[in-house]
């Protein structure tokens, strides 16, 4: 066995489920004092491990590298800088205004033979896919800056992108790939109930990450996500260990109490649109609230952007007047029309009274692009709200499921709901209401 690979028991603990990445890792590195490959490439989705293993494995082997976030780096000259001075101190020959990279591959040349590698050194470049919008030499040479230095050095990049979408077209030196796949379920649960509280066992710790996956595995497989997830609502869920209405074992009692508040919870992954301390206490406040109306404060912790707004007037004015009613409310010069002239006999209900009716999404749209104020293009940004308002349960989404082309929604807020949102962007609802002619 090469003796980089005594070291696997022990990352293995300190890096768990990711032993196959990690060996491989190892033998693609070699020997310290061994030349090792020029360039790696590790792929993976987000929060699968990459940039935790590979620094890590570095640390703890104890190999000269320096680790450039790319997205810190809005130059070249800081990123040549940043490699220069982590490799090889602050000694060195100051860099030119607005260095090239054949100004790096000269100075590194003229530092390494002041001070020759005695083991390989490591340039890690994190979010390496921001090297595509840099200079268009820059990617081809770091993928062969071994030949270029002549030095034993090895860049690893580090990507949420495959190798093809990143390959540059005029053709490059080809890397080492190394894939990082997502982690299932089951190592989520290993890694996860490793970060047990000390003041309850690590059984029921392991039972509540276990209730946990359960709600939100289907929707989110952010290792990140899950972890902030798990702290947030792990107070919650003891809540009744603390007054002493259950106990470890009653998993019944304990998972009654949680679930409505996961349910909410699955409204906020991904979105964020507060603070965790926010949502907290605007958790704590509803609680209090409890059999009062509430109407507005139910989403006061909503702060929609501007043109859902518009969206969302447009979804109300749609499911509460007659469709026929939309030349009279929204084309220019019609005239002005009594509400008698088109009022049928057997209308005389009010609208409110009988709740939304479902429209279609071009009457929709048809009727967004009279109310905005200003031009808008039918953008995918237009349609990806549309979709926000359905997952903040604003808009409700109906019919079929054949019905693709054409998907039909209802609007799920009240009255006063959307007056309060149409008071924002200084626009009166209460004119464009067929019920309040």
């Amino acid at each position: 066995m090469p003796d980089q690979l005594e070291h696997l028991p022990r990352l293995t603990h300190l890096l768990p489920c990711r032993e196959a990445q990690i060996k491989t890792l190892l033998l693609l590195l070699g020997e310290p004092e061994h030349y090792s490959y020029p360039s790696i490439f590790i792929y993976g989705h987000r929060a699968s491990g990459k940039s935790h293993v590979t620094l890590t494995l570095l640390k703890e082997l104890k190999m000269p590298h320096v680790v450039v976030n790319c997205v810190e780096c809005v130059s070249l000259g800081l990123l040549f800088e940043h490699v220069l001075l982590s490799l090889f101190g602050s000694s060195h020959t100051s860099l030119p205004r607005g260095p090239s990279l054949s100004d790096f591959v000269r100075l590194y040349r003229q530092l390494c033979s002041e001070d020759p590698a005695k083991q390989t050194r490591y340039i890690v470049l994190d979010h390496a896919e921001l090297l595509r919008d840099m200079s268009a030499n820059l990617l081809p040479g770091f993928l062969r800056l071994q030949e270029l230095v002549e030095d034993n050095v090895t860049v690893i990049f580090l990507s949420e992108i495959v190798w093809d979408k990143f390959r540059p077209n005029t053709g490059c030196f080809e890397p080492l790939l190394l894939h990082f796949p997502d982690y299932s379920k089951v190592e989520l649960q290993q890694i996860l109930a490793q970060d047990s509280c000390p003041s309850y066992s690590p059984e029921l710790y392991s039972s509540y990450i276990s209730i946990l996956l359960g709600v939100f595995y289907s929707v989110c497989r952010d290792l990140r996500e899950l972890r902030h997830l798990a702290a947030l609502n792990f107070p919650k869920f003891c809540e009744p260990l603390e007054k002493g209405e259950a106990k470890e074992s009653d998993a019944h009692k304990l998972w009654r109490n949680i679930e409505p508040h996961l349910k909410k919870a699955m409204q906020t992954v991904y979105l964020r649109e507060v603070s965790s301390v926010q949502w907290e206490e605007q958790q704590q406040k509803e609680e209090k609230e409890v059999g009062e109306l509430r109407g507005l404060s139910a989403y006061t912790h909503v702060e929609l952007p501007y043109y859902s707004k518009f969206l969302l007037i447009a979804a109300y004015l749609a499911s509460y007047n007659p469709a026929r009613t939309d030349r009279r409310f929204f084309l220019k010069n019609h005239g002005r029309i009594k509400k008698t002239n088109f009022l049928k006999k057997h209308e005389k209900t009010s609208n409110h009274l009988l709740g939304p009716k479902p429209f279609p999404l071009d009457r929709l749209l048809a009727i967004f692009y009279s109310v905005v104020d200003s031009r808008v293009a039918p953008t995918a940004s237009i349609f990806s709200q549309i979709s926000s308002l359905v997952t903040l349960q604003l808009l409700t989404q109906v019919g079929h499921d054949d019905q693709l082309d054409s998907p039909k929604y209802k609007c799920a807020v009240s009255l006063g709901f959307v007056r309060a949102i149409a008071r924002t962007v200084s626009f009166d609802i209460v004119r464009y209401l067929y019920d309040f002619l």
